[in-house]
């Protein structure tokens, strides 16, 4: 019946109000800004980047405290960013490919909120990061074999995520953002319907 009511509103984008922070959790390259953005815009609630937080405490790149510091530094200076921002007023939060791995993190999102992961596949993802120069754990010999090893053994972690969103190569950032909302639909205890 929802989906008789949605087809005779054409242009209509499906929005409402977060009553808790949605954290979007995947792989590097698989749209956690922009669609953190788009969907932070769509819901008129502010949108926060885990990565930006912590290049600005930092004054470094997520590249440089790698090269200078470590990932296990890293990993505890970005828990303690997703934490800060967890206990804020509700919002988008887009977070590295990597903080979901974390059991802590994996605990702080769910109780301030939901984990939301944009599932894109191997081939997808390597489109996307292939050209880019950020990404310092495919500074390897052989960065795409990298990029399939580490979505290998980040995929079954990812699957914990409350909800989940498959990423399709021909959705735009609308498309990929209609998706996001109608996922979040079905927890009205995160987002509050326009309807309600």
């Amino acid at each position: 019946m929802a989906e008789q009511q949605d087809s005779g509103v054409s242009r209509s984008r499906p929005g409402g109000r977060l009553r808790k922070t949605v954290t979007l959790v995947g792989m590097m390259g698989s749209g956690k800004t922009a669609i953190g953005k788009a969907l932070a815009a769509r819901l008129s609630m502010p949108f926060v980047d885990s990565d930006h937080e912590i290049e600005a405490a930092a004054a470094a790149t997520i590249a440089e405290i790698f090269a200078r510091d470590g990932e296990p530094f890293f990993r505890d200076r970005e828990a303690e960013v997703i934490a800060r921002l967890l206990r804020a007023e509700p919002a988008v939060l887009s977070t590295g490919g990597g903080a979901f791995l974390a059991e802590r993190n994996r605990r702080a999102i769910s109780e301030a909120g939901v984990a939301l992961w944009l599932d894109a596949d191997v081939d997808l993802l390597w489109e996307r990061v292939r050209h880019k120069q950020t990404r310092p754990l495919l500074r390897t010999a052989d960065p795409r074999r990298t990029l399939v090893e580490i979505y290998e053994a980040r995929v079954p972690i990812y699957r914990l995520a409350d909800l989940s969103v498959k990423a399709d190569p021909k959705y735009s950032i609308e498309e990929m953002t209609d998706a996001v909302v109608r996922a979040l639909a079905g927890r009205p205890d995160v987002l509050e319907s326009d309807d309600a």
